[in-house]
């Protein structure tokens, strides 16, 4: 009995801090933001956007920093012409969220890359902050 006593609130708190609509509003705009910055290689607004601590894994493996996801942008190597979202879900828990989705990414016209994302941000005093990224391949 006193194992539930103390189970409960914890499951409590964890199922509303795990549902709260006005940071999944925050957080998908900064996903949007994010969005568009890498189509755009707006490198001004992801230097905003991610985390100092940043660590992005690539679908093929590939780990790069902020600096790395940075120079990316900024010299070209890394070409978005377009980036879709689909079935997205955020989870909050405190100053964190995790937002799992499905990635369409196209390089080109024809080289299109189809992925599940997971993205973990933060709260930070600069906003939502992407803090890492993993993407795993999808198969054809």
């Amino acid at each position: 009995m006193k194992k539930l006593f103390w189970i409960l609130p914890i499951a409590v708190g964890l199922v509303l801090a795990a549902n709260n609509p006005a940071a999944e509003k925050e957080i998908l705009a900064a996903m949007d933001a994010y969005k568009d910055a890498m189509i755009h290689n707006n490198a001004a607004v992801l230097e905003k956007l991610l985390h100092e601590d940043l660590t992005f894994v690539h679908s093929a493996g590939q780990l790069e920093r902020k600096a790395d996801v940075l120079k990316a942008v900024t010299t070209g190597k890394n070409v978005i012409i377009r980036m879709e979202f689909s079935d997205s879900s955020v989870r909050t828990y405190g100053n964190t969220a995790l937002v799992r989705c499905r990635v369409d990414l196209w390089h080109s016209e024809t080289n299109i890359v189809h992925m599940n994302v997971l993205h973990a941000w933060v709260k930070t005093g600069a906003g939502w902050q992407l803090a890492a990224r993993q993407a795993t391949r999808l198969s054809q």
